[in-house]
């Protein structure tokens, strides 16, 4: 024997099926969509590096002609010894394309940017097999 649905349900499961579901915004972007084509191409393409970032910090700290330490670079951002090393290899290096050198001084290993271009991956692989 089958058991038939009542009305009610089926017709409550009906309403439910075709409300209409909320749609995603694209992008955290908190700007209305329309505000976007106001805006210049150059700010769409270029992002813009905020002063007070640690970021930006740590950047300032690199630029400097005496360079800095992770442990400078630690007591700065309140990151642990790995993430600065993590941020020096994937956003100074990799995603920047910074030229980032290291050298042994009397303070321990100093890091900072050189002017100039990076030197590109193949470049170090061919040093490192040598």
């Amino acid at each position: 024997m089958i058991k038939l649905k009542s009305k009610a349900k089926t017709a409550a499961r009906a309403i439910a099926r075709k409300a209409p579901k909320p749609k995603a915004r694209k992008g955290a972007s908190a700007r209305p969509a329309s505000n976007s084509r106001a805006q210049p191409a150059s700010a769409l393409t270029k992002p813009v590096t905020r002063p007070d970032t640690k970021h930006a910090r740590v950047l300032g700290m690199l630029r400097s002609p005496a360079g800095t330490t992770i442990a400078a670079i630690m007591t700065v951002t309140d990151w642990q010894q790995h993430s600065v090393r993590g941020f020096l290899a994937g956003v100074v290096r990799k995603k920047l394309g910074l030229n980032l050198v290291s050298e042994q001084s009397d303070k321990g290993r100093v890091y900072r940017i050189k002017d100039g271009k990076a030197a590109s991956v193949q470049a170090d692989r061919v040093k490192q097999a040598a």
